[in-house]
């Protein structure tokens, strides 16, 4: 396995003495009594960084040595996937060993990238082991674990989109990324459950975008790494098989909840409304926003059975009597106004299920959350990953963290 960044929290954590490992090379063992031993004369978080530094360095430099492959693996795991923040060299380096690569990044920095077994999509906006961090320097790198047996990319558009769920692999699971506005997407967000095979096997992705001074200038890209081809309309997926002893699950964490409030309903499924139906009684929705005075940033949510999946506003233009959305909202399900959040940070980090004890193999989250809780520079546990313009679980989400785990396969 290749040696995470220093800015990985786990080096820190050693030379600080939070975390102690049984390690097989000499060397390593040598200069961690040196580190550590700095460290504790002086504590700073400067010094920290810099014998972080050092001791990666010598990881780095004795790659090759089979005993330090078992160290790494000791600290990182050699079964989960890596995801971290690189330079582009970085990430060439990584595609010339013919990793497997999920990437999040500007257009400018994709576009500079070879090609091979990656793809990729816009945006500058990420979760990161700081923090929330906004960067056009950087891209975001999630590389698959060696033992995956397959990975195959296909491109569709709004015309062939439909036939995604039948195309995955038995066992596995498949990342999707859309741009954010095109036919494709929308297509997606409205007819993703009338798929064929809807939510048979785990579908997670993300919606590309761009720097919010840049909406409506720029469009959002996505990538086939493979054939270092760009889109602005389409759907590049990555599928990936699984050995038979993996199993793969989605799941998502969304700290929003319905209020007691009014029960809404819409007549027609879509991005854009004028009527609704409030405890069933036809309003235009545009004047009962504006009316009861409801925080648009707050999503509508709906309970698909204990699962609350969001609906998020975009613009409420009482002058047309018309609200625009998101995502759509669907004939006969039921909606509330989600209830407010007073700290978005300690609401999400304690809702974290148990069973992400380590990272997820990949998540996103939403740019509205970013935005709404001001997320620059605060942590979310430890969920790292592209902050999106719209989150796939099986469908379209808002304002929602999704997640895939890979797990060792039940034995019965």
């Amino acid at each position: 396995m290749d040696v995470p960044s220093a800015s990985h929290p786990m080096w820190g954590n050693i030379v600080s003495g939070k975390a102690r490992f049984e390690f097989e090379f000499l060397a390593t063992k040598l200069i961690l009594r040196h580190l550590t031993f700095q460290v504790k004369q002086n504590p700073s978080p400067d010094t920290v960084l810099r014998c972080a530094q050092e001791l990666r360095n010598v990881f780095a430099r004795n790659l090759s040595l089979s005993c330090v492959q078992r160290d790494l693996i000791q600290i990182f795991g050699g079964g989960s996937l890596s995801s971290e923040m690189h330079e582009v060299a970085e990430v060439k380096t990584m595609l010339a060993r013919g990793k497997r690569l999920l990437l999040a990044g500007e257009e400018t920095l994709l576009k500079q990238l070879p090609a091979g077994n990656w793809i990729g999509g816009s945006i500058p906006y990420f979760m990161t082991e700081q923090g929330g961090l906004t960067t056009q320097y950087m891209i975001h790198v999630t590389e698959l674990p060696d033992f995956i047996s397959e990975v195959s990319v296909k491109v569709y558009d709004a015309a062939t989109l439909a036939s995604v769920y039948t195309d995955m692999p038995a066992n596995g699971f498949s990342v999707i990324i859309i741009p954010a506005f095109c036919a494709t997407h929308l297509d997606f967000a409205l007819h993703a459950p009338e798929y064929q095979g809807f939510a048979i096997r785990p579908l997670i992705g993300w919606i590309s975008g761009v720097h919010l001074n840049e909406m409506g200038k720029l469009p959002p890209k996505v990538f086939n790494g493979q054939t270092k081809t760009m889109l602005e309309d389409g759907a590049v997926v990555m599928h990936v098989t699984l050995p038979a002893d993996k199993v793969a699950e989605v799941g998502i964490l969304n700290i929003f909840e319905q209020s007691d409030g009014d029960t809404i309903t819409f007549p027609q499924s879509g991005f854009s409304v004028h009527e609704a139906h409030v405890n069933g009684v036809p309003t235009n929705f545009a004047e009962y926003l504006t009316k009861n005075r409801l925080d648009t940033d707050l999503p509508l949510v709906a309970d698909y059975f204990g699962a609350m999946v969001n609906v998020s506003f975009e613009h409420v233009d009482l002058a047309n009597r018309e609200v625009k959305l998101y995502a759509p909202v669907f004939a006969g399900v039921s909606y509330k106004h989600a209830r407010p959040v007073d700290n978005y940070v300690e609401q999400f980090t304690s809702r974290i299920p148990d069973h992400l004890d380590k990272a997820p193999a990949f998540s996103c989250n939403c740019i509205l959350n970013y935005v709404y809780s001001e997320l620059e520079g605060k942590r979310t546990g430890d969920i790292t990953g592209p902050i999106t313009f719209g989150e796939v679980a099986y469908q379209l989400l808002n304002q929602t963290m999704v997640y895939l785990t890979i797990t060792d396969a039940a034995t019965t």
